[in-house]
């Protein structure tokens, strides 16, 4: 079997998991099914592009697997006219998959090896509007905002408030909170006025969000 039917088969498992599990929007398929997810793996890793493993990337790091990154980008539900802001950029995937969606998409991230090579991959793609930074997204980006959406694809330990202000008014916010070790609730953050309304969507284990800018990678 070639990687290109065996990359079509794997979409198409991945399409029926979704589909087990409910409603995908068409414009979130669509712009997964436009962006190749082999292109932003190491080359052992293209077979298992559209598997629900996660996977280790450069830099010590992991992507998720395809069903979370899936279900998360469905409950952010990016709009046309959103301006999103991605903490935790990785090799670039999800960032390319929301900038399909979206207006203008802000992806940062600690490693300085993981934000040019996601850089790289966004130019091969023609992709114009999203745009990748080197910064210590544990507080976001306070003199960028407001964004519509924000996404974190790390844990807090402890209720993120200093993102209220970084979001527009009815803006959401998508983010895992819970300890380091063992499992953390992934929360759909809603603002609300000044504050933010809580929808728990299960629970997720993923790395603690990290502080400051790696220094050698």
């Amino acid at each position: 079997m070639n990687i290109m039917s065996d990359d079509r088969e794997g979409f198409a498992a991945f399409l029926l998991r979704l589909r087990g599990r409910g409603v995908v929007p068409k414009s979130l398929i669509a712009a997964f099914e436009a962006t190749p997810r082999r292109n932003f793996l190491p080359g052992h890793f293209h077979s298992l592009a559209w598997s629900e493993r996660m996977l280790p990337i450069e830099c010590g790091e992991a992507i998720e697997g395809a069903d979370i990154q899936a279900a998360i980008l469905a409950a952010l539900n990016v709009e046309a006219s959103s301006r999103v802001l991605e903490v935790g950029t990785g090799t670039g995937y999800t960032a390319a998959v929301m900038a399909r969606l979206a207006a203008r998409v802000v992806t940062v991230d600690r490693f300085k090896t993981l934000t040019e090579q996601a850089r790289q991959r966004f130019e091969a793609l023609g992709i114009s509007n999203a745009f990748v930074r080197q910064a210590d997204g544990s507080n976001g980006l306070p003199g960028e905002g407001p964004f519509d959406r924000i996404v974190v694809w790390a844990a807090f330990d402890s209720h993120p408030r200093m993102f209220v202000d970084q979001l527009s008014s009815g803006g959401t916010m998508i983010a895992p909170i819970g300890p380091e070790e063992g499992e953390q609730v992934l929360c759909k953050l809603t603002k609300i006025g000044s504050r933010f309304e809580r929808e728990d969507l299960g629970v997720i284990r993923l790395q603690p969000l990290a502080k400051g800018v790696a220094a050698a990678l």
